[in-house]
């Protein structure tokens, strides 16, 4: 199986160099930039379609790849094929949705009640997390809870995605992670065709990540990925959470890991998005209007800059896995989603000192 998924992964990503230099000059005839304002990091002018390529590129690299190997697939997956194209019809509907943002703008509502749409279709189809695998004492959980339970999940983790796309490479990178994780998740469960759609997936961020983070924009060569990028990235992790968590013996065995792996995989985006919604609240701010008091603002008003703070918030998710997995082998997972939570708020005390420190030092008078 690896040799298949080592192509889906190549062509994807020679597909993604392909797309993303056609992507750039038709943003540039048809002037489709994201503009720098106050609220924003840059300060050139950006084309903003470089999430177009993700879905084209998975999807050839998906198709070619399972044509190659379906004499090799076992009927272990054929009972996917009941909801396969619920996934299809979700996945159309939140990269259109990015799409249309992407050219003319969407409103929030409009844009989180299509997320709401598509990601309801999963309980429809019968993928649902229907086992708390121990958090908070809960185990099995009844249909009228994991179906509103699971929408919740994926919406919310659709908008950690996207709104931790805040400076070059980070949505990227974390997703990449996240990715790599679940393709390890997925290998041991022997099953292919998720294997072979995130090996997809995996490929074409490649060509995006450089042309993102090493990219010229005077030379029209840097590109953002956009709403149609982010959100397309957000809702297959979201699925992937779901499936992962989702307890089918026909498809998977039990494993008690089967939240922990997806929530530690994710827990960056989901923790920053917490946090930031409690914040809104406690200032009455609007909770769907954009500001910056995100993780990667607040560690770049320390003085970091953006690639500085792409390394710190790789290092945390890192950090994150590994320590999620060594507690998991002493302790249960509701204790550790509390240590987490504290080391998470540490974190956030330290790095708001330093911003203290740094707007000391640049404004001593003040």
């Amino acid at each position: 199986m690896i040799i298949y998924l080592l192509g889906a992964f190549l062509l994807s990503m020679a597909c993604g160099f392909v797309f993303t230099p056609i992507i750039l000059d038709f943003c540039k005839r048809k002037g489709l930039y994201d503009i720098p304002n106050e609220r924003k990091l840059h300060k050139t002018a950006v084309p903003r379609l470089g999430g177009i390529s993700f879905m084209p590129s998975m999807g050839i690299a998906f198709v070619v790849v399972m044509l190659m190997m379906n004499p090799s697939i076992s009927g272990k997956d054929t009972s996917i094929s009941l909801w396969s194209a619920y996934f299809c019809i979700s996945l159309a509907i939140i990269y259109l949705t990015g799409l249309v943002d992407d050219l003319i703008g969407l409103n929030a509502k409009i844009k989180f009640t299509t997320q709401i749409i598509a990601a309801s279709l999963m309980p429809m189809a019968g993928l649902c997390i229907n086992n708390l695998y121990g958090l908070f004492g809960i185990y099995e959980i009844p249909y009228w809870i994991n179906a509103p339970l699971t929408v919740f999940v994926m919406v919310f983790i659709m908008n950690a995605i996207n709104l931790i796309d805040g400076i070059d490479g980070l949505a990227a990178s974390l997703s990449l992670m996240a990715l790599g994780g679940f393709l390890i998740a997925f290998i041991r469960e022997g099953l292919p065709v998720y294997c072979t759609l995130i090996a997809g997936l995996m490929g074409t961020l490649i060509p995006y990540l450089y042309y993102n983070l090493l990219g010229d924009s005077k030379k029209n060569r840097k590109i953002f990925m956009g709403d149609s990028g982010s959100l397309t990235l957000g809702f297959i992790l979201s699925f992937l959470f779901v499936k992962f968590a989702s307890y089918n013996p026909k498809v998977m065995e039990f494993h008690m890991d089967g939240l922990l792996i997806p929530y530690t995989l994710l827990i960056v985006p989901m923790l920053d998005v917490i946090r930031v919604i409690l914040y809104r609240l406690r200032h009455h701010s609007p909770l769907f209007d954009a500001d910056k008091n995100h993780i990667h603002h607040k560690l770049m008003r320390t003085g970091l800059s953006q690639h500085q703070t792409l390394l710190f918030i790789i290092a945390l998710s890192t950090s994150y896995i590994f320590i999620n997995l060594l507690l998991f082998k002493v302790i249960g997972l509701t204790s550790i989603v509390l240590i987490d939570i504290i080391i998470y708020t540490l974190a956030n005390i330290f790095i708001n000192v330093m911003i203290q420190h740094q707007e000391k030092r640049v404004y001593p008078n003040e």
